[in-house]
């Protein structure tokens, strides 16, 4: 697995999960689903676009505002609640618009603001929402803000060391980068030397780091002041949220992210009194410090929270339970699903199999398309907030050996054009091949949308009725209960006192006995020939089953 410098290890305090931060006000709004926040959230399936590889509709190559628009139909049909859209601001373009060079404009590639609005439009009235990165963290060196800040000492909106704060050896502090002046001095990076950090200050002081300034300076106080207009502005154009990036690391030297919880606890409440219907979704990876600390939502990822993304790893990298040869466990994913859900209550941990990050995907060159259906049977009845990233739908594969775009640094094996039909590349764009901002996948059987669509029996017809009988079936959702039979192979488990569900992701049989009288009269709704013995059931290698014991 790649690990980019934008695979973000929270430092300080890392080592705390579930610590007690300062929690956000006790009036906040309750959902008729009993999660604070809006309810729309705990039911939703987000799907996640990467805009320039998703659709082209201009023929420059990359894709835009409008490919989005005239695929929202697939996205409807398919049983989308939410799309998540990486970043479309205006920027440099060195870390594929995590750079951020105006925080309310469109990077002109993508559209512009009108095109943002008929994309929300067209999305609500086919019951999506749309979602966007709020990247709080860093901005580009190309921003205004940092632009001016080079020209005023005074300004301190980024975090700068003065000349007679540096090393009198002319080194510099770690993560310093030397101000390309007229401000004479150095600035603190969050990750490339071109994202200058933001600086909501810190929590606590250091006499050898006399550059630190308090949470509440006037320049971190001015800080957040500005990210709530760059929020107000995008939901007020019909937004209806944002996916924090790197959300732990606002407030530097923060053990146990109190300054940070308070941070993000007064923009939550912000949220809810100014636009109640939006949601504030982390990049933290620890949902039992992170929902503490006002997120309506967060991720188990690769790093961080239990075991250092030892949940996320568990099931799809690291000796994965969805591996065929039958050596992983899904206890680890189990027991911290568990513990955290008791801390934090439903529908509040969102699960992705991949992303544009250092989460590849499912078909890794490792996992093969017939080992497909059985994570997604697994993904979509567990009472967790599905996250699917472009393509996994239909089991795009990640490619590697691709050239580095835009300070993607290996992350671009992830970011290959979606897949739409048999023409020339896919279906994605009319540019030519060599134009395309990724190649496209090379193989010539690739899959896509418009063959699977035609195949009643494919990996995207089987995913389009799992989330039909998600959204049809309460007992299926964040909601209902969860009990589990069996943690090995086959993982086995009842939700809802009514929907039995094994996954067996393993090339071997295997067999597991459920004490319920039930199980011999049970309707199969979803089934790969799990063999039924009174009580005994016996699952195919890289087989699943969804009974419905109420017949």
């Amino acid at each position: 697995m790649v690990v980019s410098r934008r695979s973000f290890m929270l430092g300080t305090g890392a080592a705390l999960t579930g610590v007690a931060l300062a929690p956000h006000s006790a009036g906040a709004a309750r959902g008729a689903s009993g999660v604070d926040g809006p309810s729309w959230l705990a039911d939703t399936v987000l799907y996640q676009i990467y805009p320039q590889s998703f659709a082209d509709t201009d023929g420059s190559g990359i894709g835009d505002l409008r490919g989005i628009i005239e695929h929202l139909d697939h996205l409807q049909w398919l049983g989308i609640g939410a799309i998540w859209v990486n970043p479309v601001f205006p920027s440099p373009l060195t870390d594929a618009g995590y750079d951020i060079a105006d925080y309310t404009g469109v990077h002109p590639r993508y559209g512009d603001e009108d095109d943002v609005v008929r994309l929300v439009e067209a999305a609500r009235s086919r019951g999506i929402r749309v979602l966007f990165d709020l990247v709080a963290g860093h901005t580009s060196d190309q921003h205004g803000w940092f632009l001016d800040s080079l020209h005023d000492d005074t300004d301190h909106r980024y975090v700068w060391a003065t000349p007679d704060q540096l090393p009198d050896d002319g080194t510099l502090p770690e993560d310093f980068v030397a101000s390309p002046g007229p401000r004479a001095g150095a600035f603190l990076k969050n990750y490339y030397d071109t994202q200058p950090a933001i600086n909501y200050g810190y929590a606590r002081m250091n006499p050898d780091e006399p550059w630190r300034q308090p949470v509440d300076a006037e320049g971190p106080m001015r800080n957040r002041a500005a990210i709530r207009e760059v929020m107000d502005h995008w939901l007020r154009l019909g937004i209806s949220g944002f996916r924090c990036d790197l959300a732990a690391t606002l407030v530097k030297d923060d053990p146990g992210w109190v300054e940070t919880g308070k941070l993000w606890g007064e923009l939550r409440e912000w949220v809810r009194r100014h636009h109640p219907d939006a949601v504030l979704i982390s990049e933290w990876g620890d949902p039992a410090t992170s929902v503490p600390a006002g997120f309506d939502a967060d991720f188990y990822l690769p790093v961080n929270g239990p075991g250092d993304g030892a949940p996320w790893k568990s099931l799809w990298h690291e000796n994965p339970y969805f591996g065929a040869e039958g050596t992983g466990t899904a206890k680890i994913f189990v027991d911290a699903w568990t513990e955290a859900t008791g801390d934090i209550g439903r529908g509040r941990i969102m699960l992705p199999t991949a992303n544009h990050d250092s989460a590849n995907r499912l078909n890794d060159g490792v996992r093969t398309p017939e080992e497909l259906p059985a994570a997604f049977a697994f993904l979509l009845t567990w009472p967790t907030i599905p996250a699917m990233y472009y393509g996994e739908e239909i089991g795009m594969r990640m490619i590697e050996g691709l050239p580095d775009v835009e300070g993607s640094a290996g992350r671009q094996r992830n970011r290959t054009p979606m897949q739409w039909n048999a023409g020339p590349n896919a279906g994605f764009s009319e540019a030519p091949a060599e134009d395309l901002y990724i190649p496209i996948d090379p193989d010539p059987d690739r899959p896509t949308v418009e063959a699977q669509r035609r195949d009643p029996g494919s990996l995207l017809h089987f995913v389009r009725r799992l989330l039909a009988l998600r959204k049809r079936y309460p007992e299926l959702g964040t909601q209902a209960d969860v009990r589990v039979f069996s943690d090995g192979y086959p993982l086995t488990y009842l939700r809802g006192d009514r929907f039995l569900v094994t996954v067996n992701p393993r090339r071997d049989p295997a067999t597991i006995t459920v004490a319920d009288g039930r199980v011999q009269d049970a309707r199969p709704v979803e089934d790969s020939g799990v063999r039924l013995d009174g009580e005994a059931m016996t699952v195919p290698g890289f087989g699943y089953a969804i009974l419905d014991l109420n017949g």
